[in-house]
C-alpha cells in the first residue's frame, strides 16, 4: 500500500512539474533564458516520472 501511494505521489508531481515546463516555455517562447530554465524544468518532470514508472515496475 505505501509503495501504490509513493508511485501516486511522484507521478502526480513528475507530470505536474513536465506539463508546468512546458507550458511556460511555450508561453515565453520568445525569451531564450527562459526557454532555457523552463526546458530544465521539464526535463526534471519527466525524470520524477519516468523514476515513478520504474520504481513501480519494480516493487
Amino acid at each position: 500500500m505505501k509503495e501504490l501511494i509513493l508511485f501516486a505521489l511522484f507521478l502526480t508531481v513528475g507530470l505536474g512539474v513536465l506539463i508546468a515546463g512546458i507550458v511556460y516555455m511555450r508561453k515565453e517562447k520568445h525569451d531564450p533564458e527562459s526557454v532555457k530554465l523552463y526546458r530544465v524544468i521539464s526535463i526534471i518532470g519527466a525524470v520524477i516520472t519516468a523514476g515513478s514508472v520504474l520504481f513501480r515496475s519494480i516493487v
